[in-house]
């Protein structure tokens, strides 16, 4: 098995800009800290809408689906799950709603990580929920005539439970210590968790879970405001090319994190960004036409209802589309299609 130690990379010279992004990074922070004392309440709807995209997007991108109307229901737990996608989401919506308000009485370590695991399966009838793997699995993609290439193999079933506690130790001890940039030992953990790939099932989506745990144990709470799961949906080829050139070397100790590292930050300094871009449009007391006429500027090319709900959360679908109508009138705005396709396109 390969040797799990946080020493080379402590000792690693890293780049201006990943270190940018870390600088970055602390700097929305603090101005996130400054808004939360300041308007608390109304970032209420942003917690709930981010609750939503995150439980969506995060099992859209293992293939996972159903409409958004029922995502919001089972988040909010006005249905029962139906079916295997929805008992699915409903243990995602579980695990994220444990870490959200416990996440400070949830160490990292193997049996907390199993714990979550067995929770994400809790509706569906999986005899490996809370195990990990009892077969070898590997990462692979299928090409357009049909042949599967094998991109990486992970540890084997026998390796994982000690993998699984020595990267918990390894982590723990360099952020006990002080050793490591929280910003640089939490894209690290998880990338050695997707290398091992400890379970048969939901390994994406539990390095996902574990993403946010991390950072709020660190004290960056973006994820609770902005999806930071949708983000990596929306650019998920992205992703996998930071993770498939990550991992090479990796059995052998000689990987470059750096790409991935890169797109982690990257991630969470676009969800920061977006953050305050939402919180400009809440903070000032504007009318429902004033609120979709400013969020409406910062949209480029075509967008629809939901895009602009999740930049102005104080208002309703009705205050909305009455805004709408409005711009579209005044030739602000134009609209294009009908029904579920409706969407807009700015003039000015």
């Amino acid at each position: 098995m390969r040797a799990f130690n946080y020493s080379a990379i402590r000792e690693q010279k890293w780049d201006s800009e990943l270190l940018g992004l870390i600088s970055a990074i602390y700097k929305e922070v603090g101005k996130q800290e400054l808004y939360l004392k300041q308007r608390p309440e109304e970032l209420d709807k942003l917690v709930e809408i981010a609750k939503v995209q995150s439980t969506e997007a995060s099992n859209a991108i293992e293939g996972i689906v159903t409409t958004s109307t029922r995502v919001r229901q089972l988040v909010e737990e006005k249905t029962t799950p139906k079916n295997r996608s929805e008992k699915e989401i409903s243990g995602y919506r579980d695990v994220l709603k444990l870490i959200h308000e416990n996440f400070d009485a949830i160490p990292v370590t193997r049996n907390y990580i199993l714990q979550l695991h067995k929770i994400l399966y809790s509706y569906a009838n999986n005899p490996m929920a809370g195990q990990t793997k009892n077969v070898q699995n590997y990462i692979s993609a299928t090409h357009p005539d049909g042949h599967v290439e094998t991109l990486f193999t992970p540890l084997a079933p026998y390796e994982t439970p000690e993998a699984l506690d020595r990267i918990c130790e390894e982590y723990n001890r360099v952020i006990g210590n002080m050793e490591l940039e929280p910003l640089i030992a939490i894209p690290v953990f998880i990338h050695d968790f997707l290398c091992i790939h400890p379970f048969n099932d939901g390994n994406g989506r539990m390095s996902r879970l574990l993403t946010t745990l991390l950072l709020y144990r660190n004290g960056f709470y973006i994820g609770r405001y902005i999806s930071l799961e949708a983000k990596i949906a929306k650019d998920k080829d992205l992703y996998y090319d930071a993770l498939a050139e990550s991992q090479k070397g990796w059995h052998e100790g000689t990987e470059d994190v750096v790409p991935f590292v890169k797109y982690i930050l990257g991630t969470i300094l676009s969800a920061y960004k977006d953050f305050e871009e939402r919180v400009a449009l809440v903070e000032t007391k504007l009318s429902a036409l004033e609120m979709v006429r400013r969020a409406s500027q910062n949209k480029i090319g075509q967008f629809n209802k939901q895009d602009i709900r999740e930049l102005c959360p104080t208002l309703s679908d009705s205050s909305i589309e009455g805004a709408f109508r409005k711009l579209v009138e005044s030739g602000e705005l134009q609209k294009k299609g009908s029904g579920k396709n409706t969407c807009y396109l700015r003039l000015k």
